[in-house]
């Protein structure tokens, strides 16, 4: 595909709702390629549901998403998305597949389905194991990781792919503070090193405000969009979370 446009998405003037209950008002804006954007917001806010109408999963009631400057409608690049769901990490799965299996699953979308697999697919995921740290664990069961194991999985399906768009929806639930780490160090590499772009939506306001490019507040309606060291500081806070909310930002 051919790609003449800065802008990898274009949420506008976005509005969904259910049983007659707004969940997002009026949504307008941008991300560049290549740019690394964490949303935060109370539960409830309507960040994983922006997510779900950006991955084209939820229609909105009104208003338009552009994938690379197509309507969503007309996308037909998935594989250039990849996503990781929310509380995957403690998703119970017994189903009898290996870690190695499980990748290559990401890599249907760009083959297509019913396709021979490939000596550049098997690159492709032996590649995304390899960038996850998960290679040693291929031949393991993934009903038998940890939950940090199991996340860094989980990226390398998406990873395999070969995305240049990754979308991941709190990833760190149900994972150890040690791997959470590990993990926000990872996805930093691949927006810096790789010019992957980066939508992350995270309950982690620390790590949004170092790691991001840019933030996008959102509480039903878009409380601020622009440069965390611009919005992530008591005001902006208090009013995407109320007056309650004592604000402490720690430095790295």
């Amino acid at each position: 595909m051919q790609m003449t446009r800065t802008h990898a998405i274009e949420v506008n003037d976005v509005c969904f709702g259910h049983d007659g209950n707004p969940i997002l008002e009026h949504i307008t804006f941008s991300v560049d390629e290549g740019e690394y954007l964490g949303v935060i917001g109370p539960n409830g806010g309507g960040k994983t549901t922006l997510f779900r109408i950006i991955l084209g999963l939820l229609k909105p009631d009104s208003g338009t998403v552009l994938l690379y400057g197509q309507p969503i409608s007309q996308f037909k690049e998935r594989y250039l998305i990849g996503y990781v769901p929310q509380r995957v990490a403690l998703s119970d799965m017994y189903f009898p597949a290996t870690v190695e299996e499980v990748v290559k699953s990401g890599r249907t979308p760009r083959m297509g389905l019913f396709k021979r697999y490939k000596a550049k697919d098997k690159e492709a995921v032996e590649n995304a194991m390899e960038m996850s740290g998960v290679s040693v664990l291929k031949d393991r069961l993934i009903g038998n990781l940890s939950g940090g194991e199991r996340q860094r999985v989980f990226i390398a399906r998406a990873l395999a792919g070969e995305p240049r768009l990754l979308i991941l929806d709190e990833p760190e639930v149900g994972v150890d503070l040690n791997a959470q780490e590990q993990f926000y160090s990872f996805v930093e590499r691949l927006n810096s090193k790789l010019g992957m772009t980066v939508l992350l939506i995270s309950h982690d306001i620390d790590v949004v405000a170092h790691q991001s490019k840019t933030v996008l507040c959102l509480n039903r309606k878009l409380v601020c969009h622009g440069p965390p060291k611009q919005y992530i500081n008591e005001e902006y806070m208090q009013k995407l979370y109320g007056k309650q909310v004592r604000f402490v930002l720690h430095g790295h």
